[in-house]
């Protein structure tokens, strides 16, 4: 299953962790997407900056 992750919120001022999550993620600006195929790893990520994201299903 493939999940868009968009960042709505600044990773600025966050902990580092949470930063670099965004940036693995492929993540760089505001309302940037990304398609993603949903696994253990990925699912851990936004687990980590689920504040800062937002998930949905793509078909």
């Amino acid at each position: 299953m493939k999940v868009r992750i968009t960042l709505v919120r600044s990773p600025l001022g966050r902990k580092p962790n949470q930063r670099r999550t965004v940036e693995a993620l492929g993540l760089r600006k505001i309302r940037q997407s990304v398609e993603k195929e949903l696994n253990a790893p990925i699912q851990g990520m936004i687990n980590t900056v689920a504040h800062l994201v937002t998930v949905e299903e793509v078909k």
